[in-house]
């Protein structure tokens, strides 16, 4: 899916009405129409429905939404700012159609410190859309102020009002915080970023049926990687075929007290279906790669950390996971990295290495896919203000280097050499474990060997890693799922994928 800006979704917007022809009050009726239904399905247990409506054209989809829940059967109020003031065109069309029904009163915001609100009310939020570019001030301020502090649902329309669609206004800005975000059409990026996402609560996308045609042919750099673009992206495994069509693996990980990470690496890369996998570990974790990963092979080395580094002729090699940052083991890493040019993974400590010295990270081969966490990829790039900055920091870095940089975060980001950015939106907060990152690792050196592009490994890989973990908290909740779990339910995912390639 793609995700384009305040701007480009206005173009959208008038592109549909002059391509359909519809009017825009039509318009805002179908988008109205549609968020209302979603309200009126999923707040069942709910009789009392009170909207808070901008003057401008998200307030005119509060209005029609109003309008069309009183005759759902809801209890409906409604609050403006001046029921006399102005509006927006289309907004006023809605206020005018409210007014004409007896059974729903509009007040002025001033009026909501006198206003008994108890607990089963639902807060619908209208206030301001995607044509917000300052902070909320002034009696707007004050007003979602109050509205934070309810111990209502709250559901905002299309964004929450305060937010901006595509950037961070103020850490200090004032912003509704939503439970649900109804989203029409699109993703917006602020969605996608820890310091604005965290306003917007559960976002659900309602297709409203803006132009297909406008979709197609304008351009952007941001996507979401949706189910349409993982079904384009995989593969089924092919009936006559044989371990050799899919391809060599080999992690390279693991120390004294850190095999775990090199077994986690390991499993992922077997459960996600490379045909022959390796294991570069120390001696010290033979015994325990045997015994927990029989169907891997395992190579030796080093006694308690890896020293002996090599090409491992036609391996895809992942690097990294409980490798340490040893001297031996920084040195050998350096001296491969300096005479090898074929594309790799690299994660965690071998990152950890090469941020020791900014000449180091020229010595990353092109193609390379690089997983750093923000802390990691600090160490490598530099301090930025705010995870915005660092996405274009990762995006130039991406460009410059020509590798593919997997920025693990709430809503993992991958940027490509073309900075191009795809924002996963699968996985959940029981990843916040370690272990969990080795797990990527492993999932996408063994895409990258069955011969997907590097960037289908990534978009396939991060989205396969976060849907398994989605399954895995369903059974064991965030809380108490492990790493381990996540790996078992990659074959459930495979399967899901297989199924509706059949269809």
């Amino acid at each position: 899916m793609k995700v384009f800006t305040a701007e480009q979704i206005r173009s959208w917007d008038q592109f549909t009405i002059s391509e359909e022809p519809v009017s825009s009050v039509q318009l805002m009726e179908r988008a109205s129409m549609e968020a209302a239904h979603w309200i009126s399905e999923n707040a069942k247990n709910y009789k009392k429905m009170v909207l808070f409506c901008g003057n401008g054209n998200n307030g005119g989809d509060g209005l029609a939404i109003a309008r069309m829940l009183y005759i759902k059967g809801f209890d409906v109020d409604v609050f403006v700012n001046d029921p006399k003031g102005k509006f927006s065109e289309d907004a006023l069309i809605n206020l005018k159609r409210l007014r004409d029904i007896s059974g729903i009163t509009v007040r002025k915001f001033s009026e909501v410190n006198q206003y008994s609100m108890d607990d089963k009310a639902v807060i619908i939020d209208a206030l301001f859309g995607t044509g917000l570019s300052r902070p909320l001030e002034g009696i707007h301020k004050m007003l979602v102020e109050q509205l934070n502090e309810k111990k209502n649902i709250r559901i905002s329309i299309d964004v929450p009002s305060g937010l901006s669609a595509d950037a961070l206004f103020d850490d200090n800005a004032t912003v509704l915080k939503a439970d649900y975000t109804l989203s029409f059409q699109c993703w917006k990026r602020s969605f996608l970023h820890p310091e604005t996402g965290k306003y917007t609560g559960k976002v659900v996308v309602l297709n409203i049926g803006l132009s297909e045609k406008y979709n197609s042919i304008i351009e952007t750099r941001y996507f979401v990687t949706d189910d349409q673009l993982i079904e384009s992206v995989f593969k089924p495994r092919q009936d006559f075929s044989h371990k050799g069509n899919y391809g060599k693996v080999a992690i390279i990980g693991g120390s004294y007290g850190k095999i775990g990470a090199a077994v986690l690496a390991t499993r992922s890369a077997l459960k996600a279906g490379a045909g022959l996998t390796f294991t570069v570990a120390p001696e010290c974790g033979y015994e325990i790669l045997q015994t927990t990963c029989p169907e891997a092979m395992f190579i030796k080395g080093g006694e308690n950390y890896v020293k002996d580094f090599d090409e491992y002729e036609g391996m895809i090699l992942g690097i990294g996971p409980g490798l340490g940052t040893h001297q031996e083991t920084e040195a050998g890493l350096l001296h491969f990295l300096k005479n090898n040019r074929m594309p790799l993974i690299l994660d965690a400590d071998a990152l950890n290495i090469i941020s020791k010295d900014q000449d180091n990270i020229r010595m990353i081969p092109e193609k390379t896919i690089i997983t750093p966490h923000p802390k990691e990829f600090e160490r490598l790039f530099g301090s930025t203000k705010n995870s915005f900055q660092r996405l274009e920091l990762a995006k130039e870095k991406a460009k410059e280097l020509h590798i593919y940089i997997v920025l693990k975060d709430h809503h993992t980001q991958i940027i490509t050499p073309q900075e191009h950015v795809f924002y996963n939106i699968t996985g959940n907060a029981g990843l916040a474990k370690g272990g969990s990152g080795d797990i990527l690792t492993g999932i996408l050196t063994s895409l990258l060997a069955q011969g997907y592009s590097e960037e289908e490994a990534c978009i396939l890989g991060v989205w396969l890693h976060g849907k398994a973990a989605d399954i895995a908290s369903e059974k064991h909740s965030k809380e108490s799922m492990l790493p381990t779990e996540v790996i078992d339910e990659l074959g459930a995912v495979f399967k899901e994928l297989n199924n509706k390639k059949l269809l």
